[in-house]
């Protein structure tokens, strides 16, 4: 019994008690009023074999049997509400913890178990319990009532015939007993093979794009073929199980029913039992064992469930951080000693970095890819949990730190950030519950995102999964606008204009210029053009904080960064080619649009030739450029060194004469100037 009931599991979801004895009584009930029925019936029968019955007996038996039938219509009924509303509280009360578990586990979850295992456990595996709860509990409890309510019955009739009865309904136990020890770990071995196909599928399914581009669908597919036919294979495996112990349990019950029949009729012919004891004797015993026959019927559903709830235990049993109480206080200065922080045991990510991040300060991170820059902004939102050393905040250490309040004080931006399916609105409410349409409409003009969607239908502009009818770049100013509406102290920006076009990338960063003038803004970038105003500049390497300082700073001491520097601003030179006998570059400055004081020029450019060596624009090949209406001498309107300029290279419309004949229309294109003396 302890094998086939999962105290656990009940005490989970006490609701459900209630339930299924309500749903075990219904049945009893029912087989109160069949016993009522048969017995009616037989004597009845007796009497016309004797030929003593009259129209009196007739009527009463025909009174007994409706009012059995429609008792017995009634409790079925009613066991199916409850076996209804049983499976309604487990499924509820299952998935609030799952959910429940999800959210204290935070941001991290997934360091512990995988979302595509959740979401089956959570779904297909509720659904089995709901069997569970529903039919096999209930079934379970009325398979040992049932037995013993008839033993003692048919004891006042013929006791030799309910003992034997009674001893051959164990039996139906003791071959799902004996069946469950491998049903169990075969059903294991299912779920794990379940689960593992369906996280393959998950992510081919995400990848597919990429399986095109690279032709690798193919491969990809024999994969998912080996493991669907594992899959099948364990599948059969299971269903030949489920069969072969079904069998067993026709056979006990039809054996069973077929041996009571055999003695009550011995019986009969010796003398012990009166002719109706006789059939009701043979009518009853098929009900001894029909209740633990359909128990079997159910098991392997049940077994199955069981097996989900594992599972589920193995998630609701995931350790937690012990819930915090204390706040961010007023003062977000932020601090990192000693810091350090593995992913495997056996390779350190973080090697005790020291990083301060004053209170409304502009700090920057850079360093090449790996160097560990986003799992410090993993480690400053709570996500990853296992770091050794001191991370404060305000004085206050991060593990003391609630969730509710980092998530009130932090604001984290990725180049990923989620937008959900639904209207525009819905995704800017996230940041400010109870902000006004004036309000929405600000922040989106502040990200130049506001002239797109009144061309659409405004702020009910629908969404599709993954926001993916909106360009990147446009994914990227909403989920800023969304972020200034949740007007934080505290921003931290994670290589959030990555993948996206040059216009987006300098409204992006306008804006996160301005914010830092009010703000705690940590910018995380591999772009260093980005990063030139920051009141600090910690540069990362191989885990370790290799230099700190300003832009002009680290430029003198000609270090980490100074190698950054030049090598991206090679890069960006190379990204233009220019023709062998080009001669000269005109560059007009579009008008009404004066220079910013980065150095850049926004106007429509195109060329005639050139002198200077591939890859590479001299600034004395500058020849004329209007700024704001005005012309003036490059020399004097930029200064010495590196700077950026951009060249819209494409067509003049209203300025036929400015584009050479046969001129190719490019998109903006940012390219590095030097100086040349």
């Amino acid at each position: 019994m302890h094998m086939m009931i999962n105290k656990r599991l009940i005490g989970t979801v006490p609701d459900s008690k209630k339930y299924i004895a309500g749903n075990v009584v219904c049945q009893w009930v029912s087989l109160a009023a069949n016993i009522t029925l048969m017995v009616s019936i037989t004597h009845l029968l007796a009497r016309l074999f004797e030929q003593t019955a009259d129209k009196k007996d007739i009527a009463a038996t025909l009174i007994i049997g409706a009012a059995a039938v429609a008792l017995r219509f009634l409790c079925t009924t009613l066991a199916s509400k409850m076996s209804y509303l049983s499976s309604k509280v487990v499924k509820k009360t299952l998935r609030e913890m799952i959910y429940a578990k999800l959210l204290r586990l935070g941001a991290s979850y997934s360091e512990q178990v995988k979302t595509s295992e959740v979401v089956q456990v959570a779904v297909e595996g509720v659904d089995q319990l709901e069997t569970y709860f529903g039919a096999y509990l209930p079934q379970f409890f009325y398979a040992m009532l049932a037995p013993l309510t008839l033993f003692i019955v048919l004891s006042f009739v013929n006791l030799p015939s309910a003992v034997v009865l009674l001893v051959c309904v164990p039996l139906i136990p003791v071959a799902i007993v004996a069946v469950q020890r491998w049903a169990k770990k075969l059903l294991s071995k299912y779920w794990g093979q379940y689960t593992a196909l369906g996280d393959t599928f998950l992510e081919n399914l995400q990848g597919l794009t990429t399986l095109k581009i690279y032709q690798a669908d193919g491969f990809k597919q024999e994969q998912m073929n080996a493991e669907s036919e594992k899959f099948r294979r364990i599948t059969m495996k299971v269903l030949t199980m489920q069969l072969n112990s079904i069998t067993i349990m026709d056979l006990i019950a039809y054996g069973g029913a077929a041996l009571g029949v055999i003695l009550a009729a011995t019986q009969f012919a010796a003398g012990n039992v009166t002719l109706s004891g006789c059939l009701l004797i043979i009518l009853l015993s098929a009900d001894f064992f029909i209740p633990m026959r359909l128990l079997g019927s159910f098991f392997h559903i049940a077994m199955n469930g069981m097996a989900a709830s594992d599972k589920i235990f193995r998630l609701l049993d995931l350790p937690e951080t012990e819930q915090k109480t204390d706040s961010v206080s007023a003062d977000c200065t932020i601090r990192c000693r000693d810091l350090h922080f593995s992913y495997e045991p056996d390779r350190e990510i973080l090697h005790g970095i020291d990083l301060v991040f004053p209170m409304g300060g502009f700090i920057s991170i850079v360093g090449e890819s790996g160097c560990g820059k986003s799992t410090v902004s993993a480690i400053l939102m709570g996500r990853n949990k296992g770091y050794t050393g001191s991370v404060t905040v305000g004085g206050t250490e991060l593990r003391e730190i609630s969730e509710a309040s980092l998530m009130r004080s932090f604001t984290y931006i990725s180049h990923q950030s989620y937008l959900f399916k639904g209207a525009v609105r819905d995704n800017l409410l996230m940041g400010a519950p109870y902000a006004s349409d004036r309000e929405l409409w600000d922040v989106l003009d502040r990200v130049n995102l506001s002239a797109f969607l009144k061309g659409e239908k405004g702020l009910e502009t629908r969404l599709s999964e993954r926001a993916s009818n909106l360009s990147g770049g446009q994914c990227q100013r909403l989920a800023l606008a969304r972020a200034l509406l949740h007007n934080s102290p505290v921003y931290i920006f994670d290589e959030a204009t990555s993948n996206i076009d040059a216009e987006s990338e300098d409204d992006i960063m306008r804006e996160i210029r301005a914010l830092a003038k009010s703000k705690t803004v940590i910018l995380i970038s591999h772009r260093l053009a980005n990063v030139v105003d920051s009141d600090t500049i910690y540069v990362m390497e191989k885990g370790r904080i290799a230099e700190s300082g300003t832009h002009e700073e680290l430029l003198k001491s000609s270090g980490t960064y100074t190698k950054l520097w030049h090598a991206q601003a090679a890069l960006t030179e190379r990204a233009v080619t220019w023709h062998e006998k080009t001669k000269r570059i005109f560059c007009y400055a579009a008008a009404h649009r004066p220079c910013e004081a980065s150095g850049r020029i926004y106007g429509a450019c195109h060329r005639h030739g050139s002198d200077g060596p591939p890859g590479r624009v001299l600034y004395h090949h500058l020849r004329r450029i209007r700024c704001g209406g005005h012309s003036g001498d490059p020399h004097a309107a930029f200064p010495q060194g590196h700077f950026r300029l951009r060249l819209c290279i494409r067509p003049c419309p209203g300025r036929p004469s400015l584009c050479g004949a046969g001129m190719q229309p490019f998109h903006r294109l940012q390219i590095a100037c030097t100086h040349s003396g």
